[in-house]
């Protein structure tokens, strides 16, 4: 019953995979065209990303002093995303080396749960193998990142514009398929 509902909600949402599967594929295109751009700008992003959070984090730690609830693990959580930022920012080297391996980890989990995924959608879709890609091209790639730490830069950026080109492909693939699925479920609702 579980891979019946998730079907469903996959199939209501197939235009949500659709999205995710253009906006991949524009910043892969992105990536190949301007790499020393895109990675400077990941790294920039994250930094202003971490600072923000971190006085957010702050500001959540104040209004919850003022109301007498738990504040210090918010004024932790600030301390470092503001740490963090400021690293960032004195010598973003260290965070793209951070970021490099965090997006590896990411990629093989992705993977992993996508294939979980895939496992209770073919319960459901008859011959559905666009999800078990995805989840094999996630796991390579995570794999790939790990076993050559040195590489250059610019092998990084391809890398990931590749995988997200792919990706999205993939997803855009899957999207079609399950808006194709989605037309039969709403006919038996109405």
């Amino acid at each position: 019953m579980q891979a019946v509902s998730t079907v469903h909600v996959l199939a209501r949402n197939w235009w949500a995979l659709l999205i995710r599967g253009i906006a991949a594929v524009v910043f892969g295109i992105l990536a190949f065209l301007w790499p020393g751009a895109t990675i400077v700008a990941i790294g920039v992003l994250f930094g202003a990303y971490a600072l923000v959070d971190g006085v957010f984090a702050i500001v959540a730690a104040v209004r919850a002093a003022e109301t007498q609830q738990r504040w210090w693990p918010f004024v932790i959580e600030g301390i470092i995303g503001i740490l963090i930022a400021a690293i960032t920012f004195y010598d973003i080297r260290i965070t793209l080396l951070a970021l490099y391996f965090t997006i590896a980890a990411w990629a093989f989990l992705t993977g992993i749960f996508e294939l979980v995924a895939a496992v209770e959608l073919r319960k459901v879709v008859a011959n559905e193998v666009w999800l078990i890609i995805g989840g094999l091209a996630s796991i390579l790639f995570g794999i790939l990142m790990i076993w050559f730490p040195l590489a250059g830069v610019l092998a990084i950026i391809w890398l990931i514009a590749a995988y997200a080109i792919v990706f999205g492909i993939i997803m855009i693939a899957l999207s079609l398929r399950l808006r194709s699925h989605a037309h039969p479920t709403a006919a038996t609702t109405t």
